[in-house]
C-alpha cells in the first residue's frame, strides 16, 4: 500500500517558465511536475500534483488530503500571504505539510515575507528554485516515517 502525497500549487504557477523569468527560472510547472512524479514514485508515494488559480479548489484539495490521510507539499504563491480559508483548511491535517516557495520570500518585498501558512508548515523551503520541490517532498517523506507513515 503507497503513501499518498498531494503537490499543490496556488496562483500563477501554471505561467512558470514564462513569467518574470529573472525571478522563478525558465522551468515550467509540467517540468517541476515530472520531477516531482520521478521522486515521489521512487520513494513510494502515490502522487496527486495540481495547480489552481482558485482559492477554493485548493481548499477542497486540502479537504480531500486530510480524507486520505495524504501528506502535503504545497506552494501557496500568494495565497502564502492573504488565505484565511486555505489556512483553516491544512490546520486540520495531522500529517506533514511541507511549504515550498522557488523564490526566497524572507528576501523579498515586506508583503512577501510573511506566510500566514509558514504558521502550520512543519517545514518550509524557500529560494532552492524548482530543486526546492524536491527537497520538500524528501522533507515529506522523513516526516511522515518519522510519525510512522
Amino acid at each position: 500500500m503507497s503513501r499518498r502525497l498531494f503537490v499543490l500549487n496556488g496562483p500563477n504557477l501554471n505561467m512558470l517558465g514564462m513569467r518574470e523569468p529573472h525571478l522563478y527560472g525558465s522551468e515550467t510547472l509540467a517540468d517541476i511536475e515530472a520531477d516531482c512524479a520521478r521522486l515521489a514514485g521512487e520513494l513510494g508515494f502515490d502522487l496527486f500534483f495540481a495547480q489552481s488559480n482558485a482559492e477554493s479548489e485548493l481548499v477542497e484539495w486540502v479537504h480531500e488530503a486530510f480524507r486520505q490521510g495524504a501528506s502535503i507539499v504545497i506552494n501557496p504563491a500568494a495565497y502564502s500571504f492573504a488565505s484565511i480559508a486555505l489556512l483553516d483548511a491544512l490546520r486540520m491535517l495531522e500529517t506533514p505539510i511541507v511549504e515550498v516557495h522557488i523564490t526566497n520570500i524572507h528576501a523579498r518585498d515586506a508583503v512577501h515575507q510573511h506566510s500566514l501558512i509558514s504558521t502550520v508548515s512543519h517545514a518550509v523551503i524557500a529560494g532552492a528554485g524548482p530543486y526546492g520541490y524536491d527537497l520538500a517532498i524528501r522533507a515529506a517523506d522523513r516526516l511522515s516515517r518519522d510519525q510512522g507513515g
